[in-house]
């Protein structure tokens, strides 16, 4: 039998405490955020269904549940476990916030991107339960050509008859979220990674690579494919309304379409460069707080959170990829499966605090170099120069 993240003694052990009470020993607190919340608290209750441990799940705002676990978890007045993306990781552990939690052979049934996730300097601090990428969105009452290239993607769109051969979202603060797939195609990935594959804080988006990207960028809005006018809220809208061959975009608006009546399909997004486009994968998973007052509780948590069962609980409540593989493939909702394969050979977003440096100046300078404000070459050089000084400062 095998032995993950909690033995069968931390079962035992559990459970007696609470058979000897005629209650629960132990009530475990989870922070959820109000997207997530009713899942977890779904989820929580089947746990306490399986093993008598009481959950608390507590609902909190997305915009700022990171920081108040931050402040709070020094206190002792945090949560035992929080739930939250893989990209705060670096930050949180930076801080002293999270505590490492061993996977231990339960690792195996995951992917390799969501272990490689829930890991920063060579230990795990959490489990994993989905993960996450954008993807070519296709209106099949358009077209129904797989383009591979992006320049494909944009005849295919023309010829549809569609008023957008392709839209993606902009904004006047720019998208490097949704535009990355792109600019990893010509050789610019976000940063340089190490021998062991971990994201290190030097840039890697500048040199020729970074300068091509910026010079195509340009051309798209010259040719009225890019505009920061688009927001996400048009692209969607564009896309609802049949007026899109294609678009960029997540499961959170597929979802949408699929409600709307819609016949799409998810496809791999097409490359605009030279090489593989590699779209940025999250992955959600629970964090342990390093102050949790049931530890041993937490152990079970996880334990059970590593089950194929509670897995598909997760990706039916929540619409997203299982973070095993087996679970995914086993979906009976194709786009959670056509998902899951983007996810597959995309880049893991980075969780290292030097990230934090990066967005703002990045999307603004998309943006203004597709409105000509700046000019492609000099424009990314300076984006590269305030992002450097901005990492060194912190």
């Amino acid at each position: 039998m095998r032995r993950g993240i909690a033995a069968l003694g931390v079962f035992a052990a559990v459970t007696a405490l609470a058979a000897c009470s005629g209650k629960t020993a132990a009530t475990l607190t989870i922070w959820a955020d109000d997207t997530r919340f009713v899942q977890v608290r779904s989820l929580a209750d089947d746990f306490t269904a399986s093993t008598g441990v009481a959950v608390n799940v507590v609902q909190k705002s997305e915009s700022d549940m990171d920081t108040e676990f931050t402040t709070q978890v020094p206190t002792g007045n945090g949560p035992d476990l929080i739930v939250m993306a893989h990209d705060k990781l670096g930050a949180l552990v930076a801080n002293g916030v999270v505590a490492p939690v061993d996977l231990g052979e339960d690792s195996s049934a995951f992917s390799d991107v969501a272990v490689k996730a829930v890991t920063y300097n060579d230990q795990t601090y959490g489990v994993p339960y989905s993960v996450e990428s954008v993807a070519l969105v296709r209106n099949n009452a358009l077209t129904q050509d797989a383009p591979t290239t992006y320049d494909d993607m944009i005849a295919s769109g023309k010829v549809s008859g569609a008023e957008y051969p392709f839209v993606i979202q902009m904004g006047d603060k720019g998208d490097p979220y949704h535009f990355y797939a792109f600019q990893t195609s010509f050789g610019a990935p976000v940063f340089q990674t190490n021998a062991d594959g971990e994201y290190t804080s030097e840039l890697a988006m500048g040199g020729s690579g970074g300068t091509d990207f910026a010079n195509w960028l340009k051309a798209q809005g010259d040719a009225g494919v890019f505009s920061p006018s688009i927001t996400g809220d048009i692209a969607k809208q564009k896309f609802l309304d049949g007026a899109a061959a294609y678009t960029v975009t997540g499961p959170w608006n597929v979802a949408a379409f699929r409600e709307a009546g819609m016949d799409v399909s998810v496809l791999p997004v097409p490359s605009a460069g030279s090489q593989p486009a590699l779209p940025f994968v999250g992955v959600q998973m629970f964090y342990q707080s390093a102050k949790s007052a049931n530890p041993v509780a937490a152990r079970l948590f996880f334990n059970y959170l590593a089950t194929p069962g509670a897995q598909e609980k997760m990706q039916e409540l929540g619409g997203r990829a299982s973070a095993m593989p087996s679970v995914a493939a086993k979906s009976d909702d194709q786009d959670i499966k056509d998902f899951a394969k983007v996810a597959e050979s995309g880049a893991l977003a980075p969780a290292i605090p030097a990230m934090g440096s990066v967005w703002n100046y990045w999307g603004q300078t998309e943006a203004n170099i597709v409105t000509g404000t700046e000019t492609p070459a000099e424009g990314w050089a300076t984006m590269i120069t305030n992002i450097n000084n901005a990492i060194a400062s912190k």
